[in-house]
């Protein structure tokens, strides 16, 4: 569905972006990761046509771009990170503007409003003022509008920040059900626990470059299925295992407190990146 070669942006003598290689199936949801400055924001800004690229290839759904720019914006869903929905609409107010701005007619335009409020469980909220909507379901009518012309790839940035883990989880239950129903998802997003509940792979960039790519599972196996974890003058400390034997092995050996436990996906981050999320 998505195919960068090559991809370089720079700004100045600045490199933003450096020789990034990246294929996206159809129909996966795919997280794009890093610290702070790693180059993702920049990535999803050129493939969703807000920047250019300095070099390199990239088709969505065969399309080139920035040959083909009109055909993408028509295969595209786009939900940013800071909201920009029109509070002095309503909800259906702000999706019926996002149909005609794709040339969508009068009753498409009104069966598609009515099918993803209810899809979004806002259709009681459909005649309110956007301004009278808590966080949560802001993103959810946002996650509605990008999905109103049908889009085959949808572009989520940072979709869960800011909310409380009730509303986040609430959004996470969304993103599963339009993956189930067929929607390429691309997610960007500093909760790692996110990532690696919802996405079937993960790439991790550092410094513009791309250092890692698999499945999150495939991914913590690379370092040892679990951890021993204590803690010393210098900080906290830990050791990977294969086995659960030899990790609990190593830990009896220590005269300190230590915790055991599986891998997860944040672990990987920082052993791979050197910094804690948000670091």
């Amino acid at each position: 569905m998505i195919c960068i070669q090559g991809l370089i942006k720079k700004f100045g003598e600045r490199i933003a972006v450096n020789n990034l290689n990246l294929t996206i199936e159809q129909g996966e949801t795919f997280g794009l990761l890093g610290p702070n400055g790693a180059g993702k924001t920049t990535t999803i800004r050129i493939l969703t046509m807000l920047t250019r690229p300095t070099a390199g290839n990239i088709t969505i759904n065969g399309w080139r771009l920035p040959q083909d720019e009109l055909a993408v914006k028509s295969v595209i869903g786009v939900v940013p990170q800071h909201l920009n929905l029109d509070i002095d609409l309503t909800a259906k107010e702000n999706l019926d503007l996002h149909g005609r701005l794709h040339h969508m007619s009068s009753e498409l335009r009104e069966q598609r409003i009515e099918e993803l409020l209810d899809y979004v469980e806002l259709t009681e909220r459909g005649n309110d003022m956007v301004n009278t909507f808590s966080g949560g379901m802001k993103r959810r009518l946002m996650i509605a509008r990008a999905l109103l012309h049908k889009p085959q790839v949808l572009f989520l940035d940072e979709p869960t920040v800011g909310l409380d883990p009730q509303v986040r989880r609430r959004l996470w239950d969304l993103i599963r059900r339009m993956n189930a129903d067929g929607l390429t998802v691309l997610l960007t997003t500093h909760y790692i626990e996110e990532a690696e509940s919802l996405c079937q792979r993960v790439a991790i960039m550092e410094k513009g470059q791309l250092i890692a790519l698999n499945s999150p599972r495939l991914l913590c196996e690379r370092l040892g299925n679990y951890v021993v974890e204590w803690t010393e003058s210098e900080g906290t400390q830990y050791r990977f295992f294969a086995s659960r034997s030899e990790a609990a092995a190593f830990a009896g050996t220590l005269a300190t407190n230590t915790t055991l436990r599986h891998t997860n996906l944040e672990d990987v981050f920082v052993e791979l990146t050197g910094r804690r999320v948000n670091g």
